[in-house]
């Protein structure tokens, strides 16, 4: 059998053209492989609708699920007194004067819905407590779990929720933004200001679903 002489200078012409040809191969698969997972992350997540901008409002569909008795409002409480310059309402761990005027604008929001549909429940810590009772204008009944943001607290949400009845529940940013999480919005645009709330169809028939957010100075829009 004959034998093929394989020159130096020609190994070392082809190799490492060929090593090129394979990394630039590898390179293009993995950034279309990323691309992907990339593409896939966008399109599972969920997106937060801005109930005040717009028509938002009544493209939602919120007064007709509110009106069924099918929402969950997560309601982030008011400006707390210990990280604020301004006048606190009394107790250091509670609200500002500030916050307790924002919190009344919430509750004539939630009264043009139609507070008569709804149980209001409110986490026992002062902030929270303090905010409920400016909301609702009267004693607010509070319930420990509101205040335990972990996982755990997107189940204890739907668990509580009762057929045909609005549940309106003032907490914290910590506890909104788990269950946020765990209904799938991402990282960034996860969000809750004092007094901002996050609507939630939960009607026992479907998953639940995130209807939109408002914002604290959007509580006025509502009619």
């Amino acid at each position: 059998m004959p034998h093929i002489l394989i020159n130096d200078s020609i190994i070392s012409k082809f190799v490492p053209r060929a090593i090129r040809l394979h990394s630039k191969f590898f390179a293009v698969i993995l950034i279309t492989l990323l691309l992907g997972v990339i593409g896939v992350w966008f399109s599972t997540a969920t997106s937060v609708v801005d109930l005040g901008a717009g028509n938002n409002m009544i493209k939602s569909g919120l007064e007709a699920q509110w009106r069924q008795g099918s929402v969950v409002v997560l309601v982030r409480h008011a400006e707390r007194c210990d990280r604020s310059a301004n006048p606190c309402l009394g107790d250091i761990e509670g609200i500002t004067i500030e916050g307790s005027n924002a919190a009344m604008v919430v509750g004539k929001g939630l009264r043009r819905l139609g507070l008569e549909k709804a149980r209001m429940v409110a986490s026992p810590l002062p902030r929270a407590r303090q905010t409920a009772d400016f909301i609702s204008g009267r004693v607010v009944a509070t319930q420990e779990w509101v205040s335990e943001c972990d996982d755990g607290f997107k189940g204890a949400v739907i668990a509580h929720k009762s057929d045909n009845e609005n549940l309106v529940l003032i907490t914290h940013s910590g506890c909104i933004d788990h269950f946020e999480r765990l209904m799938g919005v991402r990282a960034g645009a996860r969000s809750s200001a004092y007094t901002q709330a996050i609507f939630v169809q939960v009607d026992g028939r479907h998953k639940p679903n995130i209807i939109g957010s408002l914002e604290a100075t959007e509580w006025g829009k509502i009619r």
